[in-house]
Protein backbone atom coordinates (compact mmCIF):
# COMPACT_ATOMS: atom_id res chain seq x y z
CA UNK A 1 0.00 0.00 0.00
CA UNK A 2 1.16 3.69 -0.92
CA UNK A 3 -0.05 6.52 0.85
CA UNK A 4 0.12 9.79 -1.02
CA UNK A 5 -0.46 13.52 0.98
CA UNK A 6 0.18 16.72 -1.18
CA UNK A 7 0.66 20.29 -0.48
CA UNK A 8 1.83 23.87 -1.40
CA UNK A 9 -1.90 24.58 -3.24
CA UNK A 10 -3.21 27.47 -3.04
CA UNK A 11 -4.03 31.27 -4.43
CA UNK A 12 -1.79 33.06 -6.80
CA UNK A 13 -2.42 35.85 -9.46
CA UNK A 14 -1.60 35.16 -13.12
CA UNK A 15 2.05 34.80 -13.59
CA UNK A 16 2.91 33.57 -10.21
CA UNK A 17 4.29 30.82 -9.10
CA UNK A 18 3.65 27.61 -6.77
CA UNK A 19 5.59 24.58 -5.59
CA UNK A 20 3.13 21.44 -4.62
CA UNK A 21 4.92 18.87 -2.39
CA UNK A 22 3.81 14.79 -2.18
CA UNK A 23 5.31 13.04 0.68
CA UNK A 24 4.82 9.36 -0.29
CA UNK A 25 5.21 6.49 2.24
CA UNK A 26 4.69 2.83 1.55
CA UNK A 27 6.65 -0.24 0.81
CA UNK A 28 8.58 0.17 -2.45
CA UNK A 29 7.46 3.54 -2.91
CA UNK A 30 10.81 4.69 -3.89
CA UNK A 31 10.53 2.25 -7.41
CA UNK A 32 7.51 4.22 -8.43
CA UNK A 33 6.83 6.27 -10.80
CA UNK A 34 5.09 9.58 -9.18
CA UNK A 35 3.18 11.97 -11.27
CA UNK A 36 0.88 14.84 -10.82
CA UNK A 37 -2.69 15.02 -12.61
CA UNK A 38 -5.20 17.79 -12.56
CA UNK A 39 -8.98 18.34 -12.49
CA UNK A 40 -10.75 21.26 -13.11
CA UNK A 41 -14.42 22.51 -13.22
CA UNK A 42 -16.49 20.76 -15.91
CA UNK A 43 -13.32 19.02 -17.45
CA UNK A 44 -11.77 15.56 -17.51
CA UNK A 45 -9.22 14.61 -15.39
CA UNK A 46 -5.71 16.09 -17.43
CA UNK A 47 -2.09 14.16 -17.14
CA UNK A 48 0.70 16.89 -16.24
CA UNK A 49 3.68 15.64 -15.27
CA UNK A 50 5.41 12.26 -14.34
CA UNK A 51 8.67 11.12 -13.34
CA UNK A 52 10.23 7.57 -12.90
CA UNK A 53 11.89 6.26 -9.55
CA UNK A 54 15.76 7.36 -10.35
CA UNK A 55 14.71 10.95 -11.35
CA UNK A 56 16.18 11.18 -14.15
CA UNK A 57 13.12 10.94 -16.85
CA UNK A 58 10.36 13.36 -16.38
CA UNK A 59 7.54 13.23 -18.64
CA UNK A 60 5.39 16.61 -19.47
CA UNK A 61 1.93 17.56 -20.68
CA UNK A 62 2.27 19.98 -23.73
CA UNK A 63 0.00 22.53 -22.08
CA UNK A 64 2.75 22.77 -18.87
CA UNK A 65 6.08 22.25 -20.45
CA UNK A 66 8.44 24.75 -20.18
CA UNK A 67 6.58 26.32 -17.10
CA UNK A 68 6.55 23.40 -15.02
CA UNK A 69 9.27 21.69 -13.34
CA UNK A 70 9.41 18.03 -11.58
CA UNK A 71 11.35 17.07 -9.36
CA UNK A 72 11.61 14.15 -7.09
CA UNK A 73 13.65 13.62 -3.68
CA UNK A 74 14.25 10.35 -3.53
CA UNK A 75 15.59 10.21 0.23
CA UNK A 76 12.48 12.00 1.48
CA UNK A 77 9.84 10.20 -0.83
CA UNK A 78 8.87 13.11 -1.95
CA UNK A 79 8.10 14.34 -5.34
CA UNK A 80 7.99 18.21 -6.01
CA UNK A 81 6.05 20.38 -8.63
CA UNK A 82 7.19 23.56 -9.08
CA UNK A 83 4.87 25.79 -11.27
CA UNK A 84 6.01 29.16 -12.52
CA UNK A 85 4.22 31.67 -14.78
CA UNK A 86 0.22 30.29 -13.85
CA UNK A 87 -2.28 31.17 -15.58
CA UNK A 88 -6.29 31.08 -14.91
CA UNK A 89 -6.35 27.80 -17.11
CA UNK A 90 -3.98 26.21 -14.55
CA UNK A 91 -6.98 26.46 -11.79
CA UNK A 92 -7.63 23.18 -10.78
CA UNK A 93 -6.83 20.47 -8.22
CA UNK A 94 -4.25 18.90 -8.66
CA UNK A 95 -3.79 14.87 -7.59
CA UNK A 96 -0.63 13.38 -6.94
CA UNK A 97 -0.17 9.96 -8.20
CA UNK A 98 2.00 6.34 -8.12
CA UNK A 99 2.14 3.82 -10.26
CA UNK A 100 4.61 0.79 -10.96
CA UNK A 101 3.87 1.86 -14.93
CA UNK A 102 4.00 5.03 -16.63
CA UNK A 103 0.62 5.78 -19.29
CA UNK A 104 -0.87 9.15 -18.62
CA UNK A 105 -4.40 8.28 -19.80
CA UNK A 106 -4.58 4.79 -17.57
CA UNK A 107 -5.64 5.33 -13.86
CA UNK A 108 -2.36 5.18 -11.59
CA UNK A 109 -2.78 2.64 -8.40
CA UNK A 110 -2.76 5.07 -6.00
CA UNK A 111 -4.01 8.63 -5.47
CA UNK A 112 -3.71 11.46 -2.84
CA UNK A 113 -6.13 13.31 -1.42
CA UNK A 114 -5.33 16.60 -3.90
CA UNK A 115 -5.22 19.87 -3.70
CA UNK A 116 -6.46 23.24 -4.45
CA UNK A 117 -4.74 25.57 -7.00
CA UNK A 118 -6.49 29.05 -8.27
CA UNK A 119 -4.68 31.23 -10.36
CA UNK A 120 -6.91 34.69 -10.54
CA UNK A 121 -6.52 36.82 -13.51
Amino acid sequence: QVQLVESGGGLVQAGGDLRLSCAASGRTVSRYYMGWFRLAAGKEREFVSAVDWSGNSKYYARSVRGRFTISRDTAKNTVYLQMTNLTPEDTAVYYCAADNNYDPFDPWDYWGQGTQVTVSS
